[in-house]
């Protein structure tokens, strides 16, 4: 039995070895044949939703008023590649108003077209009926909720109306004058550190690399102010958040393949968590990190509140009132998700944005050293270091300088929605459209995309003025605004901090960090380009636009920073 059970083996073992050559020869046969099967799959995705595009885009060009606007260069992309070369799109976009009117429509690629809104009113009712009529797009959406999870920008309707409310008091003005003294600390930390690399290089001046200290600021605010956690990033200690925030910084690289994976990612927008590219493995590093620090703070706050070691101004930070606003019992209770994505939120938007933002107003002050020279002397008269309220009243010349640069450079230069449902959105000015006709009205079709260019409306010299794209700060002093710029709602008639229900929740965050950080810089330090006025700087996208200095590695700001002696 056994002899024949081996001989039975051995003889399958022989036919098996035979049949080696005629497997591998399969084999190779079937891997040659793989580039024509992925092709025609491909190209078979490629008709099914081309025909399917066609269809939606038919329905919207039946419901949709037909406005006028530049003509596409091919099917494909429409003038998506050219918008996809640029970094910020404002000038862009301000040339396409003077020549269509304030709204008028772009070819993006497939059939598809975009309405851009520069309209006051129109505007106006856009952010209105944000997280309702208007949603992320799906890529948007996709990589945010990989990124955050649940949270305020992804949460629609009632649910962010709940969420929001639930953190609205972590951001009152009582909350950001209590953590001010945070944002001074970590100035001063800077100052320090300044100090002593002038030191090291034996002068009274040093090439300092600004960009990489603002980013340390805002992540040391961040944790502590909003979460009670320290970083340790401006002392120098290792954090993966830190590395992963930092990858965030790195410039997109634009190539045309890069154009057409944008292209197929926006089509099949689910394929971004699962293609094994660098950012979508940053996606899942940052999910594991941000995830592990946010459940120990929530445990930690949770035993602290059990053992009653918060009191009632604790409890007033942003992680008491989410643990609060978890409570079963609260009539705006959030779920541990939901919890653990606002949390995640706060971390991504209050260290992108802001960090930027100071960046910005340093390279500017830099450019400008008359401007900084005035700013100092107001500074340096004032005294002391300006407490929450001082700030908002009486430095009117540091409000001003922030004010303008966040003007000047919004983080996010546009915001892309989606109509959820028809709509009609009215118009302050007429506009013509295809045929010719002028209408005061434009509507919307269910699918269709609509962009409001923040950055060009920002600085549109139809809305601002001649000047408009020049760094004054006077502007806010004289209360020199522009009748037409006046128009548009949203914090000090700009669109930096969006506007409508998702008006950023952290906007007097953002600046009293920005203003104390300058204040305390300013004070101490002279600020000058590394090689001149005639330094040249561009903008470079990473998560969101931020300067660089031409010619710098990477994402850099190197500037010359020497001490104030008055």
């Amino acid at each position: 039995m056994g002899l024949i059970s081996h001989g039975g083996t051995l003889q399958a073992t022989m036919n098996a070895l035979s049949d080696i050559p005629n497997y591998v020869s399969h084999r190779l046969m079937t891997m040659a044949a793989w580039p024509v099967i992925v092709l025609g799959v491909f190209l078979a995705i490629i008709i099914v939703y081309a025909l399917g595009a066609t269809f939606r885009a038919l329905r919207r060009k039946l419901n949709t008023t037909s406005l006028r606007g530049p003509p596409g260069k091919n099917f494909i992309f429409g003038v998506a590649r050219d918008l996809f070369k640029l970094v910020d799109r404002g000038s862009l976009y301000e040339a396409w108003a003077e020549e269509y009117g304030a709204a008028f429509e772009v070819p993006i690629g497939l059939g598809g077209k975009r309405i851009i809104l520069c309209d006051p009113k129109a505007i106006a009712h856009f952010y209105a009926r944000d997280t309702w009529t208007y949603t992320m797009i799906n890529l948007e959406r996709t990589l945010y909720k990989r990124m955050v999870g649940k949270g305020l920008l992804l949460s629609p309707g009632d649910d962010h109306k709940r969420q929001r409310k639930s953190m609205t008091p972590a951001f009152s003005p009582i909350a950001i004058r209590n953590i001010a003294p945070i944002f001074y600390n970590c100035a001063y930390k800077v100052k320090a550190a300044w100090e002593s690399l002038i030191d090291m290089d034996g002068k009274d001046t040093s090439i300092i690399e600004v960009q990489n200290w603002m980013n340390h600021i805002s992540l040391d605010s961040v944790g502590n102010a909003g979460f009670s956690h320290d970083f340790g990033s401006l002392d120098g200690r290792p954090s993966s958040i830190t590395k992963l925030f930092d990858a965030f910084v790195a410039p997109s690289k634009r190539s045309a393949i890069y154009d057409v994976i944008t292209l197929f990612l926006h089509m099949f927008p689910v394929l971004v968590t699962f293609l094994p590219t660098p950012m979508v493995k940053l996606f899942g590093e940052m999910e594991v990190t941000m995830q592990g620090i946010c459940e120990k703070l929530l445990e930690r706050t949770r035993k602290e509140k059990e053992l009653g070691i918060l009191d009632g101004n604790t409890d007033r930070s942003i992680i008491g009132s989410l643990i609060k606003a978890k409570d079963a019992q609260s009539a705006l209770h959030l779920d541990l998700e939901e919890v653990l994505g606002l949390m995640k939120t706060l971390m991504v938007a209050g260290y992108e944005t802001t960090s930027a933002g100071m960046t910005w107003a340093l390279l500017e002050l830099a450019q400008h050293p008359d401007i900084q020279s005035k700013l100092r002397e107001e500074l340096l008269s004032f005294g002391a270091d300006p407490t929450y309220d001082q700030m908002n009243s009486s430095l009117p010349y540091l409000d001003a300088v922030v004010h303008e640069s966040l003007r000047l450079h919004p983080s996010n230069p546009e915001i892309i929605r989606e109509a959820a449902e028809d709509d009609v959105i009215p118009l302050s000015e007429p506009v013509r459209t295809k045929s010719g006709k002028l209408v005061d009205s434009i509507s919307i079709a269910r699918g269709t995309i609509v962009g409001v260019p923040i950055s060009c409306i920002n600085r549109s010299n139809s809305v601002w003025g001649p000047d408009a794209k020049v760094f004054r700060p006077e502007r806010w002093l004289k209360e020199d605004i522009p009748k037409k710029a006046q128009e548009f709602r949203g914090h000090r008639h700009l669109l930096s901090f969006s506007d409508g229900a998702k008006i950023c929740i952290g906007k007097g965050f953002a600046i009293t960090e920005i203003k104390a950080v300058l204040s305390v810089l300013v004070k101490n330090f002279v600020l000058e380009m590394k090689d001149g006025l005639d330094t040249q700087v561009e903008s470079s996208r990473g998560m969101l636009v931020r300067p660089k200095i031409v010619g710098a590695e990477g994402v850099s700001v190197p500037l010359r920073i020497s001490r104030y002696h008055g």
